[in-house]
């Protein structure tokens, strides 16, 4: 890149480098599942992604840690969490974390659907990913229990914040994970209504 694009790049608005992060993070994952439905996961390196995409390896590390997170990181957990900030506050946790779920499903894409069902497949198929997902998980715990925690006027590391969010992970895997073994094909609906039913069964106490 040239010195004069260096300066026009620094003198853009930020709103407008964030977009254009946002278009080559998708490009690359778009491009990744699209290898991996074409040629199977383990057969896809992270230089072909990186080629298909038109960037360099070193750009795709900078976006994906690794060539699982192409699969794990696909955003629909922060647009659950943005949903659970801009539920009443007179709600139960549990109450606006289902108010929430249910805000991102309404707010899908088509796309988005297909890709949050092929993402969930694979982590269910992947050995790979499934080892990979465990320090998702916990990221995505970490930000539940943060909003969990502002939520009830506690401090960001409050132990009972960080139990019922793991809880929360917990009862949504339960869910799911039966669903994203090798051969099952469910649809978004199929999926959305598992995860609610879980999330009532925690808020009712877990009654059996």
């Amino acid at each position: 890149m040239t010195v004069m694009s260096d300066v026009a790049e620094a003198g853009r608005p930020a709103g407008l480098r964030e977009r254009k992060k946002a278009r080559t993070r998708a490009a690359i994952r778009q491009h990744a599942l699209r290898l991996f439905r074409e040629q199977g996961y383990p057969a896809t390196t992270v230089e072909q992604i990186a080629d298909a995409a038109e960037v360099s390896p070193a750009t795709f590390f900078r976006y994906f840690p690794t060539k699982e997170d192409v699969v794990l990181q696909d955003d629909f957990d922060l647009v659950t969490l943005a949903a659970l900030d801009a539920q009443p506050p007179e709600l139960s946790p549990i109450a606006a974390f289902r108010a929430a779920a249910t805000a991102s499903l309404r707010g899908m894409s088509q796309a988005d659907q297909d890709r949050f069902l092929e993402t969930t497949r694979l982590t269910g198929e992947v050995p790979e990913i499934r080892a990979r997902a465990l320090d998702e998980f916990a990221r995505t715990i970490d930000g539940i229990a943060a909003r969990l925690a502002v939520r009830a006027g506690k401090a960001p590391d409050d132990v009972a914040a960080r139990t019922l969010a793991g809880a929360i992970i917990g009862v949504i895997m339960s869910a799911t994970l039966p669903l994203a073994t090798a051969g099952q094909r469910p649809d978004i609906g199929q999926t959305y209504e598992r995860i609610d039913a879980a999330l009532a069964l925690l808020e009712a106490g877990l009654p059996l």
